[in-house]
């Protein structure tokens, strides 16, 4: 079976493989748990930045366990469907679920779900409301099939927007092929400068995935080239 090991990577960005899910959640969970420790003790705080989806759950468990001083820890999402935290397809109410229990309920949610009349206003009152935040110290990406990361999804009308090195923006709208459509995203100025980058996926299709992102192309076809750089680190599992 193929792993990350097989894939050229450009330099600088590190691969894991990983037994199965469990092994990957567990390494990440501490690799994620140092790092916070180590924001924390030199700036007084931690950002960390995570992704929706079912594959993250596993991850989310394992790190709510983790000793961490997370009173000192913000929570935020790289995206998020524009439904209410009450929803079951908000990313906020997985996080809240799977995350922010038992310890890690001293950690502070700032989620990007804003009630507007349309889908521009709320990303403009999530950006407001992220104003003044510092760089991200961890963020957890995840990847679909399509080389979709975060909710900057191929052919996205503000896509390009999104994917621009020199965007003002940290929120932008977006709209995804499956439902629910509307989405909030934080753009790639806002999530590339993050302290440490961490990609997860698993199985042999997103890893093929992966493979194709890696050779030369527009990263508005497959938009998790805009991230294939150091200091990324890639986890996979089967």
């Amino acid at each position: 079976m193929s792993d990350v090991a097989d894939l050229i990577l450009p330099d600088g960005v590190l691969g894991h493989t990983h037994a199965d899910a469990a092994a990957m959640a567990e390494a990440l969970a501490e690799q994620v748990a140092e790092a916070l420790r180590g924001a924390v003790a030199e700036r007084g705080r931690a950002l960390l930045v995570v992704s929706g989806g079912r594959s993250p759950v596993p991850f989310f468990e394992r790190l709510s366990r983790e000793d961490l001083p997370w009173a000192k820890v913000q929570v935020s999402l790289a995206d998020e469907r524009w439904v209410p935290p009450s929803h079951a397809d908000s990313n906020e109410a997985l996080a809240r679920r799977h995350l922010l229990q038992g310890p890690a309920a001293q950690a502070t949610m700032l989620g990007l779900y804003r009630a507007a009349e349309d889908l521009d206003e709320a990303a403009r009152l999530a950006e407001q409301a992220l104003a003044g935040l510092p760089a991200i110290d961890v963020l957890v990406l995840g990847m679909g099939d399509d080389g979709h990361t975060a909710s900057l999804f191929p052919d996205s009308p503000n896509l390009t927007a999104a994917l621009d090195a020199g965007c003002p923006r940290r929120v932008l709208p977006m709209q995804a092929p499956s439902e629910p459509r509307q989405r909030l995203t934080l753009t790639l100025p806002a999530l590339a400068g993050a302290h440490l980058a961490l990609l997860a996926i698993q199985g042999a299709g997103k890893l093929a995935t992966l493979n194709q992102a890696l050779r030369p192309g527009p990263a508005s076809e497959l938009p998790i080239r805009a991230f294939l750089q150091a200091p990324l680190q890639v986890h996979w599992s089967p």
